[in-house]
C-alpha cells in the first residue's frame, strides 16, 4: 500500500532535508552542454570540411546525366552540310550497328532532313534549321556562316557565339554549328541487352527470334539455332554476360573460401584466448593479441599486400579476407566462450570425465550455435567487402565494376552489376538469416 503524504507534512519533510530535494547544477547542465558541444563540433566539420563551398561549387548537372546513363542509352546522328547537301552519320561504335537507319530520322531529300527527337521535331537545310517543342518554333537562319536565333529565343535554346543550343530534357538536345547540327535522342532502357548489333538475331523482334529459336531455318549451320541464340546473349560483346557472371561467381567463391578458413582457423585460436578456457594469462594475452594485430589491419591494405606478393587474382581476395576474419571471429568467438554456462562444464567434470570430453560435452554445444551463427553473419558481410577488395586488383565483380566506371560512358553497365550484387547480397542474407534462425532454435516451421 502507498503511503500518502499530506502537502503540510511533504514541505516539513522538504525543510528538514533540502539537500535531497535540491537538484545538482552539474546535472542540470549537463543536456545543455551535450547539445551545445554538437552543435559546436557540426559548425567546425562544416568549416573544416567546406561544406558550404562544396554544396555550391558542385556539378549537379553532371550527378543527373550520370544517373540517367544507368537507366537509357542515347543515339547521336549527325547532320552534315556537305555543299548543297546533308549528311546523315553516327559515330562509330553506336547501339544501332553498322548501317543505322532509325525511322525517327528521314532524309526528306538531299537538302533537308527531318529528326523527330521526343516530343521535339527538327527540319534541317544547309540554310535554314528549324525546331518546334512545347509549342514554340525556333528558326536558326545558317545563311551567314554563324548560327543565328530568330528572336524572340525560348526558354529551352541559348544563342551562343557560334552555335546553338536547345534542350529537350530528358528526350535529348541539339546543337547546331555553321558545318552541322548534332542532335542527342536518349530512350529508356537498356540498349542490345540481349543480343549485340554482330549477332544474326540483333534487330528481330521478340516473336521473330522466339519463332526462329523453335522452328526456324538453322541460321548456322553447325548449331542450332537455340543453342546459337545463348551463345550470343552469353558473349555479348557489349554487356558481356558470361564475364559478369563468372566475375559475380568468383567474387562469392572468395567470401565463401576466405570466410569458412578463417572461421577454422580462429575456432581453436579461441579456446586459447578465453580466460575460463585456458588458464595461462601469457597464453590468453598472446592469442588475443594475434587476433588484435588481424582484424586492425583492413582487409583493403591485405589486399593490396597480396596483389604484390602473389599478382592480381582471387588469391589475394582470399587471403585478405582470411586474414582479416581470424582476428574478428577469434574474438567472437573467445567471448562465447567465455560466457559460457560452467554448471554444465562442473556436471561433466563431477563424473570424472576427461578435460577433452568436458569441452566436448559441456562447452561445444553452448557455443557451436553461437559459432555457426556469427560465421554466417561475416559471411554475408565479406561478399560485400569481397566486391570491394576485387576493385583495387584481387579480381571479381569488383575489378569489372572499377573497369565500367572508368570508362564514363558504360554506366548502364555499371548498374547492371550493381544490381546483380544486391540480388546476391539479398540472396545471401535471406540463407544465412534462416540458417542462423534454425541455430538459435526459433525455426517454427
Amino acid at each position: 500500500m502507498a503511503l500518502a503524504l499530506s502537502p503540510a507534512e511533504f514541505a516539513g519533510i522538504r525543510s528538514r532535508h533540502p539537500l535531497v530535494f535540491q537538484r545538482s547544477w552539474k546535472k542540470r547542465s549537463v543536456p545543455f552542454l551535450v547539445v551545445g558541444g554538437t552543435i559546436l563540433y557540426v559548425l567546425y566539420a562544416w568549416w573544416f570540411f567546406a561544406i558550404g563551398a562544396v554544396l555550391s561549387e558542385g556539378r549537379w548537372d553532371r550527378a543527373g546525366a550520370y544517373l540517367a546513363d544507368w537507366v537509357s542509352y542515347d543515339v547521336r546522328p549527325t547532320l552534315r552540310f556537305k555543299g548543297e547537301g546533308i549528311e546523315v552519320t553516327y559515330p562509330r561504335f553506336n547501339v544501332l550497328g553498322d548501317n543505322p537507319d532509325p525511322d525517327w530520322v528521314r532524309q526528306v531529300d538531299g537538302r533537308t532532313v527531318e529528326v523527330d527527337v521526343g516530343g521535339a521535331r527538327i527540319a534541317a537545310t544547309p540554310d535554314l534549321v528549324t525546331i518546334t517543342h512545347a509549342g514554340e518554333t525556333l528558326e536558326v537562319d545558317l545563311s551567314t556562316g554563324t548560327p543565328t536565333a530568330a528572336e524572340p529565343v525560348p526558354g529551352w535554346a541559348v544563342q551562343k557565339e557560334d552555335e546553338v543550343d536547345a534542350d529537350f530534357g530528358f528526350t535529348g538536345s541539339v546543337e547546331i554549328k555553321a558545318n552541322r547540327v548534332a542532335i542527342e535522342h536518349r530512350f529508356l532502357g537498356w540498349a542490345n541487352f540481349i543480343f549485340d548489333p554482330n549477332s544474326p538475331f540483333f534487330g528481330r523482334s521478340t516473336g521473330e527470334v522466339i519463332s526462329l529459336i523453335l522452328w526456324g531455318d538453322r541460321l548456322d549451320p553447325d548449331v542450332s539455332n537455340a543453342a546459337l541464340a545463348f551463345d550470343n546473349f552469353w558473349n555479348n560483346g557489349e554487356w558481356q554476360h558470361g564475364d559478369v557472371y563468372a566475375k559475380l561467381l568468383q567474387t562469392i567463391i572468395m567470401a565463401f573460401v576466405g570466410t569458412v578458413f578463417a572461421g577454422l582457423v580462429a575456432f581453436p585460436f579461441a579456446f586459447l584466448a578465453a580466460r575460463n578456457i585456458t588458464p595461462s594469462r601469457l597464453v590468453n594475452h598472446a592469442a588475443k593479441r594475434f587476433f588484435d594485430f588481424q582484424r586492425t589491419i583492413d582487409g583493403l591494405i591485405w589486399a593490396l599486400f597480396f596483389i604484390r606478393a602473389f599478382g592480381p587474382g582471387p588469391i589475394p581476395g582470399i587471403a585478405a579476407i582470411f586474414f582479416t576474419d581470424i582476428g574478428s571471429l577469434g574474438k567472437l568467438y573467445a567471448e562465447a566462450l567465455e560466457n559460457i554456462d560452467e554448471k554444465q562444464r562442473e556436471g561433466i567434470r563431477s563424473v570424472g570425465a576427461p578435460p577433452s570430453a568436458v569441452q566436448r560435452f559441456g562447452v561445444l554445444p553452448q557455443v557451436l550455435p553461437v559459432f555457426l551463427s556469427q560465421a554466417l553473419y561475416y559471411l554475408e558481410s565479406n561478399t560485400r567487402s569481397a566486391t570491394i577488395i576485387g576493385a583495387v586488383g584481387a579480381g571479381g565483380i569488383g575489378l569489372k565494376l572499377l573497369e565500367a566506371m572508368r570508362t564514363n560512358q558504360d554506366w548502364e553497365n555499371v548498374f547492371y552489376m550493381v544490381i546483380l550484387i544486391l540480388v546476391v547480397v539479398y540472396a545471401i542474407d535471406g540463407i544465412s538469416g534462416a540458417l542462423r534462425s534454425r541455430l538459435a532454435g526459433n525455426d517454427h516451421h
